[in-house]
């Protein structure tokens, strides 16, 4: 009953529903009915600001969303829950502790990444105002560690970090007031998601393509976060996003199908189709009989686990019209064991076979064949199962 709560409350905040019966954290002093000198003054800016930009004062609902690796905070507004949202400011993070990829324990210094909400309003931060967010939220609680997760992650001012998004002292006060005025309009859940990169930058996801090749599990992560930024990108308005059974974050199948498949492969790295020289290599050479196959390093369970991690970076690589393909490739394991001139032999499509080819080139050196108690070279064939949306089910 608590998980089913827990998953409520953060379907509530990604969609923008009031739920005026739940409260968390605010006191009804912080609404902006009763702001500090400095606080009024700086609501009177917002106010210009807004009419300067054609914004409708106050903003009923507000929207924010963070970007690790870009340093950026942009706050999204409106005042007609059926509206699309609109830009007000993008401010810059001032300081960034941690690495991208999620937090997953005390003391880890990582910023968070997902979906989160405000459910704390700090009028006396020693970082002169904060803004609380639900970290650990019912994902975390599924993956982050059980009994130390870490928590007490705010927006604030001052410009230092362990772990929280900082920005100046001025940024936080047009923060609090925007958010303040919202909570008071009956806004209880103000989502803040918090993306590892921008997803439309192809120098940011340049970088975190690279990075998920090393930390292949946080692709799960990603993927999701992509298409809840391309589906706002797209509607400006925020999906519905659910947590399943293992702590993954789901959109509705409904809203997944609308996504334009064009936006979820435009973050994609470039592949560009080249001549692959062969090894001169003399095939005679192998023999047709061994006594030994050869080995993938780690054995079986390790070359199972390459494939898998195959799947997963080549599966957005699919056409549209391809849920599932099976490739069909061989290659040839040297006595040193050496992989020599990988090609398809069937199966895939053009960028998904030059992406594979790319991978296979990169694969380290086997436990070579055994004849006769010599090393010899054997050719393998392989076929590579290819599945879209590897997500795990609820």
């Amino acid at each position: 009953m608590k998980q089913f709560f827990s998953c409520l409350l953060l379907l509530a905040a990604f969609t923008g529903f009031s739920q005026t019966s739940y409260n968390p954290g605010f006191d009804a002093r912080q609404t902006g009915v009763r702001f500090s000198d400095p606080l009024r003054k700086k609501e009177d800016s917002l106010r210009r600001q807004f009419r300067e930009k054609g914004l409708e004062w106050p903003a009923k609902y507000v929207y924010i969303r963070s970007f690790k690796y870009d340093s950026q905070l942009e706050v999204w507004v409106k005042s007609d829950k059926e509206k699309p949202f609109q830009l007000f400011k993008t401010y810059k993070v001032c300081a960034m502790a941690g690495t991208l990829g999620p937090k997953r324990m005390e003391g880890d210094y990582q910023v968070p990444e997902g979906f989160y909400y405000i459910n704390e309003f700090n009028p006396r931060s020693v970082y002169h105002l904060s803004l609380g967010l639900n970290y650990p939220n019912a994902s975390d609680r599924f993956l982050s560690d059980a009994i130390q997760p870490g928590g007490d992650i705010y927006i604030h001012g001052s410009c230092v970090t362990t772990g929280c998004i900082p920005v100046t002292d001025g940024q936080i006060e047009e923060l609090y007031v925007l958010a303040s005025n919202a909570k008071a309009l009956g806004q209880d859940f103000i989502p803040v998601h918090i993306f590892p990169v921008r997803f439309n930058v192809k120098r940011s996801v340049d970088y975190l393509n690279r990075y998920v090749r090393d930390f292949a599990d946080y692709s799960y992560l990603t993927n999701s976060m992509r298409e809840v930024f391309y589906y706002f990108e797209k509607n400006r308005q925020i999906p519905v996003i659910m947590v399943n059974g293992r702590g993954s974050y789901v959109l509705d199948a409904d809203v997944r199908k609308a996504l334009p498949y064009a936006d979820r492969k435009a973050d994609l790295p470039a592949v560009v189709k080249k001549e692959r020289k062969l090894v001169p290599f003399d095939e005679q050479e192998i023999p047709t009989t061994v006594h030994k196959l050869p080995e993938f390093p780690g054995g079986a369970k390790a070359f199972r686990d390459y494939l898998k991690k195959l799947n997963r970076e080549l599966s957005p690589y699919l056409n549209e019209d391809q849920h599932t393909a099976y490739v069909l490739v061989e290659f040839i394991i040297d006595k040193d064991g050496k992989v020599l001139n990988p090609r398809i032999l069937k199966g895939g499509n053009d960028q998904l076979n030059e992406y594979l080819l790319d991978e296979l080139e990169k694969m380290p050196d086997w436990a070579p064949a055994i004849r006769e108690k010599k090393t010899v070279p054997m050719k393998l064939k392989q076929t590579i199962l290819i599945e879209a949306d590897k997500t795990p089910d609820a």
